[in-house]
């Protein structure tokens, strides 16, 4: 346990930035670095497999694990998880760091600048990672903040998930993505550049979103929840701009994923060629043909469902009126969504659109999805190499193997009989680093 003591020290003074420093990389590891031993009792090293492992060791160099030995070894760094359960870090497909819904999230937008949302979002990156999520999809931010964060977290002077980051997300002039709900002049001074009407002006905004630094495209195929607009939830780009999104996306490296609610908009945007659907409250019988024949992934973000329809029907509701009938029309069809898809064969991701929910409950999610029907194995191969294969990160995250970054987590008891341990996490490492022993 001293050995243990002395990890956990140098992780919080590296967090609290004494010893910020560049994370090495797989290629930069070499014999010299130091060595890490991990012990684990308990191991499911690759979800795809389903296999448990015991009484094996982690050896670790630099961020990178390099060999998994048989049997307890190792001296000098020591880390004892004899008596946990270890498996990969966790992926959540859908967060937005940089806010957390709450009565004056109206007025933040207003108030706060794009370096006070950065550092909102350290703070909610770390309790993200607190929460085990050692990766993470944001889908909607200021491109500055979000951007700036996600840099300052890969060069070791943050602490926090791997963020792939969309930045700003297409949309409609007036739909889903754009400023609603506030004075013309406000409007104008708030609506973000990836704001959209017809192909060309489309295929711009992508282009400026590749420009600015966006690792994924991210676009609001249809209305959505919490817009301050009565447009409702159906279809709002044409199929003309959906191709041109597409298209040029695709030209450009980026994979596409649209928030979409109305089947009309999911069904569009496959037939478009998207990459995945977010949300994805009214999918049908065409939708699931569409999401394998294109091998599209569905990310069901149950928690954010589950969350919209309480506050929307409780005495403290703070959603505006618009807000708030459609958090009570999508809300409560979201779980027979996921087990509909589920039971269709579609591909599901783990993402949790954490933001709207709060930050640090990500792994509430998995509960739900059991509750869709799915195993709970099933849920964590959604949060492990699926996430990891629908993000197309498969060589960096989802499972523990020599040659993999070291990004693993613990808990107490068995996850694959109860899901809810992983609520629990005890244990994060990324990268090598321990961020939480407790």
């Amino acid at each position: 346990m001293k050995k243990l003591a002395l990890i956990v020290t140098a992780a919080v003074l590296a967090a609290t930035g004494a010893e910020a420093r560049q994370t090495p990389t797989p290629a930069s590891v070499s014999a010299e670095q130091p060595t890490k031993f991990v012990q684990v009792g308990r191991l499911l090293a690759d979800p795809a497999s389903g296999r448990v492992l015991r009484d094996k060791t982690l050896v670790i160099r630099g961020n990178q694990i390099v060999e998994i030995r048989d049997g307890f070894v190792g001296e000098g760094d020591v880390v004892d998880l004899r008596s946990a359960f270890v498996l990969p870090g966790l992926i959540d497909s859908h967060v937005h760091l940089t806010f957390e819904s709450n009565p004056n999230s109206r007025l933040d937008g207003l108030t706060q600048s794009n370096a006070a949302q950065a550092m909102v979002g350290a703070r909610y990156a770390r309790r993200t990672l607190n929460a085990g999520f050692t990766t993470v999809a944001d889908l909607g931010a200021t491109n500055e903040s979000i951007f700036a964060l996600r840099d300052a977290i890969r060069s070791g002077d943050v602490p926090g998930p791997r963020i792939i980051a969309a930045g700003s997300a297409v949309s409609v002039h007036g739909g889903h993505g754009d400023v609603n709900g506030y004075r013309d002049d406000i409007l104008h001074l708030m609506s973000p550049e990836s704001i959209c009407s017809g192909p060309e002006d489309c295929r711009r905004a992508v282009r400026m979103q590749v420009r600015a630094g966006a690792d994924i495209i991210k676009i609001t195929a249809t209305g959505g929840v919490l817009s301050n607009t009565a447009a409702g939830l159906a279809q709002q780009f044409t199929e003309d701009e959906l191709a041109s999104i597409v298209e040029v996306a695709h030209r450009m490296g980026r994979q596409v994923t649209a928030h979409a609610h109305g089947g009309d908009g999911i069904n569009a945007f496959l037939k478009a060629g998207g990459d995945s659907i977010e949300h994805g409250t009214y999918l049908d019988d065409e939708s699931m043909r569409q999401f394998k024949a294109n091998g599209a992934w569905l990310v069901p973000t149950l928690m954010a469902g589950d969350f919209v329809a309480r506050v929307a029907s409780s005495p403290d509701n703070f959603f505006t009126p618009a807000q708030t009938a459609k958090a009570l029309e999508a809300g409560p069809k979201m779980l027979d969504m996921a087990a509909r898809a589920h039971r269709g064969g579609v591909k599901i991701a783990f993402g949790t659109d954490s933001g709207v929910s709060a930050h640090g409950d990500n792994a509430q999610e998995f509960a739900l999805l059991v509750r869709a029907g799915l195993t709970p194995l099933q849920a964590i191969q959604s949060a492990t190499v699926g996430a990891a294969e629908h993000l197309r990160i498969s060589n960096e995250a989802g499972r523990l193997a020599p040659g993999m970054p070291a990004d693993l987590i613990a808990v107490g008891g068995d996850p694959l009989t109860d899901v809810t341990e992983l609520e629990r996490v005890r244990f994060v490492m990324k990268g090598g680093q321990v961020f939480r022993a407790d």
